[in-house]
C-alpha cells in the first residue's frame, strides 16, 4: 500500500493566498517582531546593568536577537512579495502597450474593389 504525501493544511492555504495578502501579513508581522525583539533586548540590557544573574539576561538577550532577526527575515520576504507585485503590474502594462501597437499596425484603412480582367 502506497502512502500519499500530502502537504500540511497551512502550506496549502499559504500557497493559495494572493501575493498582496502574503505581502501584508509578512510585512506587518515582521515589523511587530522587530519592535518586540528590540524591547526585549532593552530589558535584557537593563537586567545586565542591574547585576541580575548572568543566565537570566543572557538568555533574554539571545531570545530578543532571535525575535529581531526573524522579524527582519519576514520583512525581507515582504519586500520580495512587493517586488513581485510591482513586476507583475509592469509586465501587464508592457504587454498591454505592445498589444495596442500591434493592433494599430494591423488595421486595414481602405478596402480596394477587386480588379476585373
Amino acid at each position: 500500500m502506497e502512502i500519499k504525501k500530502r502537504k500540511p493544511p497551512g502550506k496549502r492555504m499559504i500557497k493559495n493566498m494572493p501575493l498582496r495578502v502574503k505581502w501584508f501579513f509578512s510585512a506587518s508581522v515582521g515589523m511587530m517582531l522587530v519592535g518586540y525583539g528590540l524591547s526585549v533586548f532593552s530589558e535584557a540590557g537593563h537586567l545586565k546593568h542591574t547585576n541580575a544573574p548572568f543566565l537570566r539576561w543572557f538568555l533574554l538577550g539571545t531570545y530578543s536577537l532571535i525575535m529581531v532577526n526573524s522579524g527582519l527575515a519576514l520583512f525581507g520576504q515582504a519586500v520580495i512579495f512587493r517586488m513581485r507585485i510591482e513586476n507583475r503590474k509592469l509586465i501587464k502594462n508592457i504587454l498591454k502597450d505592445r498589444d495596442k501597437k500591434q493592433k494599430r499596425t494591423l488595421t486595414i484603412t481602405r478596402l480596394e474593389p477587386p480588379k476585373a480582367d
